[in-house]
């Protein structure tokens, strides 16, 4: 099984599905944020995200917690006869032989595919792991607005559209009032504040040498999953990925022909994400 590709299979049908304002959420539910493990309480990271935010939209669930076949049985509990499970993906160093050209160090890493439940799909687990969960009480504008003040970006408001200005290191938006929501503010700004973090003295994000004339359409999506994920990790669940045609048309592009381009751009987007909220 070709693993990039089947990954990028999924990830382009659901871009051709597409998202609205008023469509699905990537966050799948009012009571997720990022996905993590029901047993070890850890987040899953990069393309998992989106595969596990995608599953929970087409299968309503309403929990954002996963486990594997064996974890559910350790928690006494039994995945429900006929369910299906998502893939998902981790990578496995493995070193090279020695007649492997070794230009690239001596190992490489290898994706292997590991298969996650939602809790949704397990009877018998404990009581505390299926009881609804509670909606964080916390203003979601208040905390996004902390995260662009202290990003230290420079924000200027009054303009028609919204874009991040490289040469002058700014971002750009419309006032706050023209939005139709806070959410789709703040998702929109943190679109504009992930293109930020590429700058030279931050992340120095560079894809001209191996997109080419895609390299536009690919940062383009690298900004919008990182605006979808830390919407996500800070449970704004109206704030939604844009779905503009000439968008989803140029993102497709790139995915089909490249089927490493969706785990670099889900793993460029998580390293923006981070730096944005370790701030």
């Amino acid at each position: 099984m070709d693993i990039r590709q089947s990954v990028t299979d999924k990830i382009i049908a659901l871009l051709e599905r597409g998202t609205t304002k008023t469509g699905p959420r990537w966050t799948g539910s009012k009571a997720s944020g990022l996905p993590v493990n029901a047993k070890s309480g850890d987040a899953y990271h990069g393309i998992n995200i989106l595969l596990l935010w995608a599953e929970m939209a087409e299968k309503s669930y309403a929990s954002s917690q996963w486990l594997t076949f064996k974890q559910a049985a350790d928690l006494g509990g039994q995945v429900r006869k006929g369910e299906k499970s998502v893939m998902c993906v981790y990578y496995q160093t493995v070193m090279k032989k020695d007649d492997q050209p070794d230009e690239e160090g001596d190992s490489y890493f290898l994706a292997k595919p590991f298969w996650l439940f939602n809790i949704a799909q397990v009877d018998g687990l404990p009581a505390d792991l299926t009881a609804p969960v509670a909606v964080n009480q916390f203003n979601a504008s208040q905390e996004a607005e902390q995260i662009l003040i202290k990003s230290q970006a420079q924000i200027a408001y009054g303009f028609d559209s919204a874009y991040y200005a490289a040469l002058q290191d700014k971002i750009c938006m419309p006032t706050r009032e023209r939005f139709t929501s806070p959410e789709n503010f703040y998702a929109t700004a943190l679109h504009e504040l992930t293109h930020w973090t590429g700058h030279e003295s931050r992340l120095n994000r560079q894809f001209g040498k191996r997109f080419g004339d895609d390299a536009y359409a690919f940062e383009e999506l690298v900004a919008e999953l990182g605006a979808a994920f830390t919407v996500g990790q800070l449970g704004m669940v109206d704030a939604t990925i844009e779905a503009h045609a000439d968008y989803v048309q140029s993102w497709v592009k790139v995915l089909k022909n490249d089927k490493r381009a969706i785990f670099t751009a889900a793993s460029q987007a998580a390293k923006a994400a981070d730096y944005i909220l370790a701030r």
